[in-house]
């Protein structure tokens, strides 16, 4: 709001400084000669007649008949309009120069070649300040509708944004919840501490996640809170590595970006009859945030659609919409199809502030 404000008044300024030169321009040869301010006035006939058809074109003809393809219509007009306006102009010097002949300098009266000359030169003048207008005001045009078109867009990406945020929240309870309600079966205690860690959790999600980022340490602890949780339940043959090497822990970063991520390690990543690793480091300086994620491969058989890949599809979109050409997120599977890495990397220094 500010900021267009100061455009505004800027050009208004370079408005009024051009056309304060255009009027005061004559004043330059009244030095030395018998000029009265009177003849000098007549003499701004000239800029007064080069701002009405400027302005008539800036306010009037290119937005209301150029704009709305009318282009013949704006074209007579002007045509009349400059034509007009130098044959009045010609008539105009030639009764300040009848009125001034005793105080002119150079007393000389002028020819039919010289009339021509002055009406071309006139109409040529007044061509020039229409088109010049014209284009003006088109490319002001042109501007605002590609303001418009980049603020639409980033209201939509925000709302996109958002969306999908608001689904990480039903997302990861279910997946939570899940675990929970297949603990409380076989080991009621452990049930009850994986409700204290998910209190701690859902503390972040309410007051945290709110904001468009958080500080790259509290979403590791959130993270280390998810770990612990998830680690309750698994026997003690799964290997679970959790590492945070952070020599930056107070950037930024948009909240709950990786978790996905996690989840999909702990869903597909462990086997209740094979070995099994979850290995997760989150790594930061003040040029990069590295996520690494390697775990043990056990996709779900074509026939288990449970989750349908959301997380997956959630982190991607987010990705884009709020680190776009700012990352790098390699996953998939190895060549051999038993473990699965996710290695994403983030570029703080460059990231936006608006996810």
């Amino acid at each position: 709001m500010k900021s267009s404000i100061l455009d505004k008044r800027m050009k208004i300024f370079l408005h009024f400084v051009f056309w304060a030169y255009m009027f005061l321009s004559p004043m330059q040869y009244m030095r030395g000669t018998n000029m009265s301010m009177l003849e000098y006035l007549m003499n701004c006939m000239t800029p007064l007649l080069l701002m009405v058809v400027f302005y008539a074109n800036y306010k009037w003809l290119t937005p209301h008949y150029f704009v709305e393809g009318r282009h013949r219509y704006m074209l007579l007009i002007n045509a009349v309009m400059c034509i007009g306006f130098s044959i009045l102009l010609h008539y105009w010097m030639d009764f300040k120069h009848e009125l001034f002949l005793d105080t002119t300098p150079f007393d000389r009266t002028p020819d039919t070649l010289d009339n021509i000359l002055f009406f071309v030169r006139d109409l040529i003048n007044f061509t020039i300040f229409a088109t010049a207008a014209t284009c003006i005001k088109l490319a002001q045009q042109w501007m605002w509708a590609q303001e418009a078109r980049k603020d639409a867009e980033n209201a939509k990406s925000q709302a996109e944004l958002m969306n999908l945020r608001n689904q990480i929240n039903p997302h990861f309870l279910l997946n939570t919840l899940n675990n929970i309600y297949a603990l409380t079966a076989f080991d009621t205690a452990r049930a009850q501490e994986s409700i204290q860690e998910l209190s701690k959790m859902l503390r972040h999600i309410l007051y945290d996640y709110q904001q468009p980022t958080v500080p790259l340490r509290d979403e590791t602890e959130f993270i280390g809170n998810y770990v612990k949780l998830m680690k309750i339940r698994l026997p003690q043959t799964v290997d679970v590595t959790y590492n945070v090497r952070c020599s930056a822990s107070d950037i930024e970063v948009a909240p709950m970006l990786f978790i996905s991520l996690v989840e999909n390690a702990f869903k597909h990543g462990v086997s209740p009859t094979e070995p099994s690793f979850i290995h997760i480091t989150i790594e930061a300086d003040k040029q990069h945030i590295v996520c690494d994620i390697d775990n043990s491969n056990y996709p779900k058989a074509a026939s288990d659609h449970s989750g349908h890949g959301i997380g997956l599809q959630q982190v991607a979109r987010r990705l884009e919409l709020a680190y776009y050409e700012q990352y790098v997120w390699e996953h998939g599977p190895s060549a051999d199809g038993k473990t699965y890495h996710s290695h994403i990397t983030l570029t703080p220094n460059l990231q936006k502030n608006d996810y």
